[in-house]
């Protein structure tokens, strides 16, 4: 029989569990992943309880209030509470989602919250999106064009031709969809992703940029587009409610496209 080990410091264990102090009206525990890396110890899961009738409506605001409150060293990433920067994106209740929109009231009776999916841990919820930003790079999302604009003038689109980039543009790189994705999840070294890929379709959908030929070109492999198989994980777990399956099959029908 086949015998498999997990890696050292990779099955999750069960960690501390913080009660709270008097008698709560409207108490609420939160099941919180924790690792750190300059710790011998395996990765756990700290319980929290906390009172919501002293806290904020969203996810984030909980998380906030066990690190200002309970367990200062818990570490995540949030920046504008607002679901437009994208750096508190996590995995809650299985579902991967912005802990600045996910209200607390839509959360089962205990919360569940890790890191990103298939990403690796810099510390509890924050994961390394180092590989994820070079993929990014590569696909040179900004506009390329060896047209000068018009003197004194802005490059200029007309109502059609912006109504191409909707669905698009909106992205806020949350990596919520890419770390939903299966496909990227057994080849993230060479699979560009569900985000990096709509951000591929921005620009090759922009009427501006002038080097469609030469993004389709990067594109046209056997893993860095074609490992999509159109499951919609990405299009069910963007918090922006946008559609990257839509948006890579729009690539694919633009390389059908130039053959004529």
């Amino acid at each position: 029989m086949v015998e498999f080990a997990l890696p050292k410091k990779s099955r999750v264990v069960e960690g501390k569990t913080f009660h709270a102090n008097g008698n709560l009206k409207n108490p609420k525990r939160f099941f919180v992943y924790r690792y750190d890396p300059d710790k011998e110890e395996n990765p756990s899961v700290d319980s929290f309880q906390i009172d919501l009738d002293s806290c904020g409506p969203m996810v984030l605001d909980a998380l906030l209030k066990i690190k200002d409150e309970i367990d200062s060293s818990l570490t995540l990433r949030r920046s504008c509470r607002e679901g437009i920067c994208g750096s508190c994106a996590m995995n809650i209740d299985g579902r991967n989602t912005l802990a600045c929109l996910k209200p607390i009231s839509e959360c089962k009776e205990n919360v569940k919250i890790y890191p990103l999916p298939h990403l690796p841990v810099v510390k509890d919820l924050v994961p390394d999106v180092n590989h994820v930003y070079a993929q990014l790079n590569s696909i040179e999302p900004w506009m390329k064009s060896d047209t000068p604009p018009p003197a004194s003038e802005e490059r200029k689109q007309s109502p059609k031709e912006r109504e191409k980039l909707d669905g698009l543009w909106e992205c806020i790189l949350c990596f919520c969809c890419s770390t939903s994705c299966p496909s990227y999840w057994w080849n993230g070294d060479r699979y560009l992703g569900p985000a990096v890929l709509l951000q591929a379709a921005r620009w090759i959908n922009d009427s501006r940029d002038e080097a469609l030929g030469e993004r389709l070109d990067q594109l046209e492999d056997p893993f860095k587009l074609y490992r999509c198989h159109t499951i919609m994980n990405c299009t069910n777990a963007c918090p922006k409610g946008l559609n990257p399956a839509k948006a890579i099959a729009s690539i694919k029908s633009k390389m059908v496209e130039r053959l004529g």
